[in-house]
């Protein structure tokens, strides 16, 4: 994507930074200073949930790395990141999907570094021009349900916003997080024009998606809400099928999109202005080799980029990831006009 100068996630409602819970999902500190270059390494995440933080964590240890794990939703993250350009907290980053990075890129938030494991991972899969971050995991924004439960799914997940099935799914109102964000990406790219103006179409469609939803519930999986039947479908990224398959005895299938499914590919970089630089550097080295990311692949049935890495992903994963067309997103639009359209959706259209 080109670069280019853009302060558009700022924007969005309700992103008070001073006044952020952080959610540390390791040994706390989430606040402990990157001023110095003693003291664990901070690693700013949004992918920390279902375990990730704990496994990565352990594994770091055993590895000779003391990390402090910060995690956040993914707008807020970015927000934070930014916000503290000018005094780091953070050594590292990563989770965060390519529309992210490139923010924290146009805002010098990062700074370009090539890994030892570079040549193993496609170069347009990250950063191509300067380098300032690299792909570890691919997921699939898709919306799913329970096939024991659900005999007569619609054709196409747009059918669901109508009143035929009203509070039957899932919506997440919390944009300030990175999946909202991309259904809403998904919903409205097709509406619109090379300047990010939308349609009355796809507004409309914006309309009838929240109105006629479910609001997720703080707290309680989607899986869970399925299991006590407040609703029938949600939005999951792949990576969580399968778990949620083995934990509620479910058989997850997907809707159909006819304009495809959000895509994201959540990407590493090293914070810039970080006093520990060589420790972050050393960090992203072991963390996307080919083993650390075939083990974590394996632990979490995630769908690694990392080509070395790809035979110890769980053929499910590579099957259904294969199963599903990619939409057509200008993610570089996107990454304009989404603060923008995050704060129309928040002043006129969440319940």
């Amino acid at each position: 994507m080109q670069a280019s100068k853009t302060r558009a996630l700022r924007a969005t409602a309700g992103l008070a930074l001073a006044g952020v819970a952080l959610a540390g999902c390791a040994s706390g500190g989430g606040d402990a200073g990157g001023g110095d270059a003693s003291g664990p390494l901070i690693v700013y995440t949004n992918s920390n949930g279902d375990g990730r933080g704990e496994w990565l964590t352990e594994q770091a240890a055993e590895n000779g790395f003391e990390i402090d794990i910060v995690g956040l939703g993914g707008a807020d993250l970015t927000n934070r990141i930014v916000a503290e350009v000018n005094n780091p907290v953070g050594d590292v980053v990563f989770g965060l999907n390519t529309m992210f990075f490139e923010t924290l890129k146009a805002e010098d938030a990062i700074t370009a570094y090539e890994p030892t494991w570079s040549d193993e991972v496609p170069q347009d899969a990250g950063d191509p021009v300067d380098g300032a971050y690299w792909p570890l995991v691919d997921q699939a924004i898709v919306t799913v349900y329970d096939a024991n439960a659900v005999t007569d799914p619609p054709a196409d997940v747009s059918e669901l916003w109508t009143s035929d099935y009203e509070g039957q799914y899932e919506v997440n109102t919390a944009l300030g997080e990175a999946t909202p964000q991309l259904v809403v990406a998904g919903i409205l790219a097709p509406y619109a024009d090379e300047d990010g103006e939308v349609s009355d179409e796809g507004w409309e469609a914006v309309d009838a998606y929240f109105a006629n939803g479910s609001p997720a519930v703080e707290g309680s999986d989607l899986y869970a809400r399925f299991e006590q039947g407040d609703v029938s479908y949600g939005v999951l990224p792949s990576g969580g099928i399968i778990a949620r398959d083995a934990e509620y005895g479910t058989d997850t299938a997907i809707v159909p999109n006819a304009d495809g499914v959000p895509f994201v590919t959540e990407q590493i970089g090293v914070i810039a202005g970080t006093q520990r630089e060589e420790q972050a550097q050393e960090f992203i080295d072991w963390f996307g080799s080919a083993e650390v990311q075939g083990a974590f692949a394996q632990e979490f049935n995630a769908m690694p980029v990392n080509e070395g890495a790809l035979a110890q992903a769980n053929p499910e994963i590579v099957e259904l990831i294969d199963s599903v067309e990619r939409a057509d997103i200008d993610y570089a639009l996107v990454r304009e006009h989404i603060g923008a359209w995050v704060e129309r959706i928040e002043l006129e259209y969440l319940p």
